[in-house]
């Protein structure tokens, strides 16, 4: 196995571990809290729902263009990889709480028990169906997408594939087999990972796909191992320098009278509008991340790339204008926080 696949296949294998880890914590808090055998059925019609999306989508993806295949795969990767590192860089320097997926199983049991009960369509459990349709759809959503790109892009959908279904199995039947979340599971530091995996394959597909199919990276595939090298020292350095940050004594502020708080209307709607509403911010946030700042720069970063013939400045342009928008990024929480 090439140095390449080695880094695609554990790229897969964790980023869809991770995904698994929360949805097997939805269904275990279904079951627990509510019926197992509605959230059983959940789970059967999340699945068969994902394999007709995955169906239709296989052979969609397959017939674009690989050039515009890469830039729209690499830029979906960037946001998806930059959301996952910019989260994980903020916990680990203290700006955002850890992970706790023990608190969020308790969170999860206390939401379902407080729901009310009702059948519905057949199902004894029509909360613990839905609960569990969700979670493993739109979980297994993100996986299925992770395993699609990487597999179509770079030719190993098998092997993708298999990452993939190890990641997942391995993952549910630890968590059925000790009915418990997997809080022994570091995620925080997987998702660190992931973060700066995912982030290194979005950059080298991007690049290529904006310099054109006749174009490669200095050293062909293994530029991937020194994306990912110079996206983890970026990434540790930026949590030195947040971490000093949080050290350094914020400035006084002189105290103000607080406004009086305005008490919140609650807006109603139909929930078919609601449901609308929610799926089109769903698919903002999958597509934008948490800074627009950052997909924003990106764009501007494809634009230069796809534009120069300096092979210094097409493939340096995006590392560096990640780099720096993450940093920016970064520097503003550090900002609203002091």
């Amino acid at each position: 196995m090439s140095g390449s696949s080695l880094a695609l296949f554990i790229s897969v294998f964790l980023a869809c571990a991770v995904e698994a880890v929360e949805a097997v914590t939805i269904v275990l808090a279904a079951g627990t809290a509510r019926d197992w055998k509605s959230a059983g059925r959940g789970v059967v019609a999340g699945l068969l729902t994902l394999a007709v999306i995955i169906a239709a989508l296989g052979p969609a993806i397959s017939q674009i263009n690989i050039s515009v295949l890469r830039i729209v795969v690499g830029a979906l990767l960037l946001v998806f990889g930059l959301t996952w590192l910019r989260k994980a860089i903020l916990r680990a320097s203290g700006f955002k709480a850890l992970h706790d997926e023990d608190k969020i199983f308790q969170e999860e049991i206390a939401a379902a028990r407080a729901a009310g009960k009702g059948a519905k369509h057949g199902i004894d459990d029509w909360y613990a169906f839905t609960l569990s349709f969700k979670g493993v759809l739109l979980e297994g959503l993100e996986v299925a997408f992770i395993v699609l790109t990487f597999g179509t892009i770079d030719h190993h959908v098998t092997l993708a594939s298999i990452a993939a279904l190890a990641a997942v199995a391995i993952v549910t039947a630890a968590g059925f087999a000790l009915r418990a979340p997997l809080s022994k599971v570091p995620e925080n530091t997987m998702k660190f990972v992931v973060g700066i995996l995912l982030t290194s394959f979005g950059i080298f597909w991007a690049a290529e796909g904006c310099a054109g199919a006749d174009k490669k990276w200095p050293g062909d595939n293994w530029a991937v191992l020194g994306l990912i090298a110079f996206v983890a020292v970026v990434a540790f350095i930026l949590i030195e320098l947040m971490k000093a940050a949080k050290r350094k004594p914020a400035p006084a502020k002189v105290a103000k009278a607080a406004p009086a708080a305005e008490k919140p209307v609650a807006v109603k709607r139909h929930p078919i509008v609601a449901g609308l509403i929610a799926f089109v911010e769903f698919w903002i946030d999958f597509i934008v991340g948490d800074d627009w700042r950052i997909a924003a720069g990106l764009v501007v970063a494809f634009v230069i790339t796809a534009s120069m013939t300096s092979s210094v400045i097409m493939w340096g342009t995006i590392p560096l204008f990640t780099a720096l928008f993450l940093s920016y990024s970064l520097a503003r929480v550090v900002k609203s926080s002091r």
